[in-house]
């Protein structure tokens, strides 16, 4: 999944410490060599350049693959040679990579300096695409073009001059940034209401005409909870009884509390009728595309996902993470999705693995998941910094597991399959592994476009002392800031503690989905004396107002469900909500919050609310009074 291994000429091991001894000799290191009175190493990289040439500026290398062994195969990062910085300068242009370009412990920064690796022309220039277009278009039938593909190398979504397309649906979607209108499951008895794998039509939903032999459904399970959505293949239909089996059992059974879940299903030809649609044939290697103009593609403007992961950086253990890389000013673009997917596992303890906290294993991604087109994992002080991420079929920035000091600073993040930047601690009470991140200045919206149900801008799950501020997160079908552990974790083993968070413009979210907050925690600090640990200042929630179809409890600008406790929230404001404005128990305090008597609206700093001055990508709109 993530590109597999390499040979080196040489690998730099870091040694086996432990964290703290890890973090504080890399500090130390850092304070004793300090950054200002040496030249950086400087090593280019050009679209135009040639891996068998020196990688001077004349003299360029054409990937960022073989400057990076180039750097671990001299030594040039080894504690013997780094005196400073490696800069790595890439010129403006468009890198494909059609295998994950993979960093480890072997190219870390050393003695406190780093290697970076950064668009030298300015911030997003220098892109990394992990795309290649689809070529040989042929007219098939009326605005409909047919291109063939290598059917080994199957991908889940596309792409047409920089923007998503839609796989064909039925029903056809509203508008292109919206998920509804939804079909509703049925239930044929009693009986069927636990189910997990069919699912049942109202009569007349669904034409007997239709070829559903390689189609699939979006589908919101749970009924009336609108949480978490499910992408399963069909595995059968049968139309005379309203019934079709899933390859794959869903989240949560398909009817609950009286009523139906929320569905739609697509990829069948019958259902490609309008433009910006495609349909794959997986089995004879065919894509049908509506172009959104309604001319022939040309070779380069319809783009198929050719990796998951774009960068991915692991060391290859906690006590071996790589260290000291920066990315400053790249772009990535284009990223696959899933044939299937779930949000977790089904019941506790279905990992198979022995843990404290069986009940986790609902709480986080499968292992086929687990990727981004970012991936850390094993890593400390690892800074991606004015980067522009785009179009993704997953998630767009995803630190695994054990990692500390992680940055994603003066980034655009925008029009993601899942979550915007996703932070996954380890399992509670088998260690602190996740912790001391920052996310700031960051403009993160349209997220969660291919999985609408528990899409965050930030999800940080399991982790502690990390600051998320000065950001506009905007446009979710569910929440736009969220903090999870779990209800059961006792105090000693919650590791969801001394987080900040500060200065953020939530705009749209819950634009399809129920019981929940733009702010949003979930079981953190469940049990008695609740420690204030957590500060949530200076944040505007805009409306928080779902789709007309969605059947779940109302909307909420802060929610904290099934605990969260121990925060301290200062000066917020929301705006228009279906059900409260703040929802959580009498464990937190409240000091001038607008749902609250006594709210005085000057203590708001909406001119420090959002992005700084310093953000390098077109500004979003300026932080107002979401009431005015």
């Amino acid at each position: 999944m993530f590109g597999g291994t390499r040979k080196k000429l040489m690998r730099v091991s870091v040694g086996v410490v432990l964290l703290a001894a890890f973090v504080s000799v890399q500090s130390a290191s850092a304070d004793v060599q300090g950054h200002g009175s040496c030249t950086p190493k400087e090593l280019y990289v050009s679209t135009q350049g040639n891996d068998k040439a020196d990688g001077s500026a004349k003299h360029p290398w054409k990937t960022v693959q073989h400057a990076r062994d180039e750097i671990s195969g001299h030594g040039w990062n080894s504690d013997k040679q780094m005196r400073c910085d490696i800069h790595v300068n890439l010129a403006a242009g468009d890198y494909p990579v059609t295998q994950t370009i993979s960093f480890d412990e072997g190219d870390s920064g050393a003695n406190g300096h780093q290697v970076v690796y950064r668009s030298a022309d300015g911030p997003g220039k220098a892109r990394l695409l992990g795309g290649a277009p689809i070529t040989g278009w042929q007219p098939y039938q009326g605005n409909v073009y047919k291109a063939a593909f290598d059917k080994t190398k199957p991908f889940y979504t596309m792409f047409e001059n920089g923007e998503r397309a839609t796989v064909a649906r039925y029903p056809n979607r509203a508008t292109p940034d919206t998920w509804a209108p939804y079909l509703t499951s049925a239930l044929p008895d009693i009986s069927k209401e636990a189910v997990h794998n069919w699912l049942w039509s109202n009569p007349g939903d669904w034409d007997p005409s239709w070829d559903l032999s390689q189609a699939s459904l979006t589908i919101w399970s749970g009924g009336s909870w609108s949480w978490f959505t499910d992408t399963v293949p069909i595995l059968d239909v049968n139309f005379t009884k309203n019934q079709l089996t899933m390859k794959y059992n869903t989240r949560y059974a398909l009817h609950n509390s009286g009523g139906g879940s929320r569905y739609f299903l697509q990829n069948s030809l019958d259902f490609l009728d309008q433009p910006g649609e495609f349909y794959v044939d997986y089995k004879n290697g065919e894509v049908y595309y509506w172009p959104k103009n309604g001319e022939k593609p040309t070779d380069s403007s319809v783009i198929r996902p050719t990796v998951q992961t774009v960068v991915n950086v692991a060391g290859s253990s906690p006590e071996h993470r790589a260290h000291d890389l920066t990315f400053d000013g790249l772009g990535v673009q284009y990223s696959d999705y899933v044939d299937w997917y779930r949000n977790g596992w089904i019941n506790d303890g279905d990992s198979g693995d022995i843990h404290q906290y069986p009940q986790y294993d609902r709480q986080v991604e499968m292992p086929r998941d687990r990727f981004g087109a970012v991936r850390v994992t094993n890593t400390s002080h690892v800074t991606l910094k004015n980067a522009h991420i785009s179009e993704t079929g997953f998630t767009a920035v995803y630190a695994l597991f054990a990692n500390d000091h992680f940055s994603v600073t003066d980034s655009l993040i925008d029009h993601i399959g899942a979550d915007g930047i996703k932070v996954e601690g380890g399992y509670p009470g088998e260690g602190d592994i996740s912790n001391y991140h920052l996310f700031t200045d960051n403009y993160i919206h349209h997220f969660g476009e291919l999985v609408p149900g528990d899409a965050s801008g930030v999800e940080l799950m399991d982790t502690g002392h990390n600051e998320v501020s000065y950001s506009v997160i905007d446009h979710s079908a569910r929440y736009a800031v969220s903090l999870e552990a779990r209800p059961e974790v006792q105090a000693a083993d919650d590791y969801a503690q001394n987080n900040t968070f500060k200065y953020l413009n939530l705009q749209e979210a819950g634009l399809d989905s129920g019981d929940m907050g733009a702010f949003y925690t979930y079981g953190v600090d469940n049990f008695e004396p609740h420690t204030l640990d957590n500060y949530v200042s200076q944040v505007v929630i805009g409306d928080v107002l779902p789709d007309a179809s969605m059947p779940d409890s109302g909307t909420r600008g802060v929610h904290m469900d099934a605990g969260g406790c121990g925060f301290s929230f200062t000066d917020i404001e929301v705006g228009k909500v279906t059900d409260d404005k703040y929802q959580s128990y009498q464990c937190n305090t409240v000091t001038n919050a607008n749902w609250a008597t006594g709210f005085d609206p000057s203590r708001m700093q909406y001119d420090k609310i959002g992005v700084t001055a310093a953000f390098p990508y077109p500004r979003p709109p300026a932080t107002v009074s979401p009431t005015k």
